[in-house]
């Protein structure tokens, strides 16, 4: 029989991370990782945009995403050992929240000021701020935005995933390709993980960090949790009136848009969002013409031509409950640890979110960061932790 202490399952950057930091804390901890498809071509790590900030509205998440800077801006330092891979290529272009009435205004200056509060840059912006700053955009319907002009920007997505999962793997964990087709459930703890392929799986514990499958996961075990797959539609465009690629990430109403080089990448909300099947990767291409490019072109006049060069669908471990993470043990099983329901922000998270899942495993508690207002008691109980700007 197979055995491992803590069987995680996924590894993409959630199960990658846990399994760094629980061999980083705890070296002879036997971490066995569980990833159904090692090209993650599907994986919402790869398919992300890649981003980081400090805008969110909770506390919490500031201080999630301040220790995330932290590490992506010293990668090879925090993982303290030789994986071959410098630095992330952090582009510090910062975030562009826009905003076009008053009450949108003073909820970004309110956020702004919790935001530096706990240690964040943010700037708020008139409109005529906005247009000396960015003189390619288009501020006469603004009433302001807000602005991080340091600590936020863009990075190496796989970068992130490869680093952490080779220092996990000369750390000692293991990695396999299967998939998971069934939990075993003994007096009300895991007991084992059983595989499609590698057989059943003894364990003390199992992390779940399935991303947009993580209700598949939970059902195993006859529980449910508000998580699903949605689908984003990316679309990559030229507009050769418009390079600009120290621009921010930009939010306005109906899309974002965030420079990858000379080109661009965007995205937008589908007006009748969803949870879509998790095999579903069929885009939504009707969306860049009926939504996205009337807005940007309003926004800013130099994307009057454009060309889309490629696209790409990835799918947001929605939290239909608050959009916030769901973090720490299901108080029915309580050796199965969740990481799941980022909703769109979890690869910036990761680095903070798998080391707090790792101290909570190992010493029963939340440690570097207090991360209870993330705990699956609320979704139980229907208590919404809301996350105000999701993206």
């Amino acid at each position: 029989m197979i055995k491992a202490d803590v069987v995680v399952i996924g590894g993409a950057v959630m199960g990658a991370a846990v399994a760094f930091w629980l061999k980083k804390m705890q070296p002879g901890i036997d971490v066995l990782v569980v990833e159904r498809d090692p090209s993650f071509a599907q994986a919402s790590t790869a398919l992300a945009a890649a981003g980081i900030r400090q805008q969110f509205s909770n506390p919490v998440n500031v201080e999630i995403s301040r220790y995330g800077i932290q590490f992506i801006k010293n990668f090879p330092d925090h993982l303290g050992l030789d994986v071959g891979i410098p630095d992330l290529a952090l582009r510090e272009n910062g975030y562009l929240f826009l905003t076009r009435t008053a009450e949108g205004l003073q909820t970004l200056t309110d956020l702004a000021s919790l935001q530096r509060d706990h240690g964040a840059a943010t700037e708020i912006l008139s409109p005529q701020d906005t247009a000396a700053r960015f003189p390619w955009l288009n501020t006469d319907d603004l009433t302001g935005a807000s602005f991080g002009p340091r600590d936020e920007g863009f990075f190496d997505n796989m970068g992130l995933l490869s680093g952490l999962r080779a220092a996990a793997r000369q750390l000692g964990a293991r990695f396999v390709t299967d998939t998971v087709t069934g939990l075993t459930v003994t007096a009300g703890r895991i007991s084992g993980v059983t595989l499609g392929q590698g057989g059943h799986v003894a364990c003390a514990a199992a992390v779940n960090a399935a991303g947009p499958r993580a209700a598949q996961i939970l059902r195993m075990a006859g529980l449910d949790i508000a998580i699903e797959p949605r689908k984003r539609t990316v679309f990559v465009i030229d507009a050769p009136n418009a390079r600009i690629p120290h621009s921010p990430l930009m939010i306005d109403r109906d899309y974002w848009i965030r420079p990858e080089h000379q080109q661009w990448i965007t995205a937008t909300v589908p007006s009748d969002d969803g949870p879509c099947d998790a095999e579903d990767f069929e885009p939504d291409l009707h969306l860049w013409e009926e939504v996205i490019w009337p807005a940007l072109w309003h926004r800013a006049p130099g994307f009057d031509a454009v060309k889309v060069i490629r696209h790409w669908v990835g799918h947001y471990a929605y939290n239909t409950l608050d959009q916030n993470a769901v973090l720490g043990p299901h108080p029915a099983l309580p050796n199965l640890y969740l990481i799941n329901g980022f909703s769109g922000h979890g690869l910036q998270q990761a680095p903070a979110v798998g080391r707090g899942i790792a101290e909570h495993l190992l010493t029963g508690r939340w440690q570097s960061l207090d991360l209870s207002d993330l705990s699956v008691e609320r979704m139980l109980e229907g208590r919404p932790f809301a996350e105000k700007a999701v993206v």
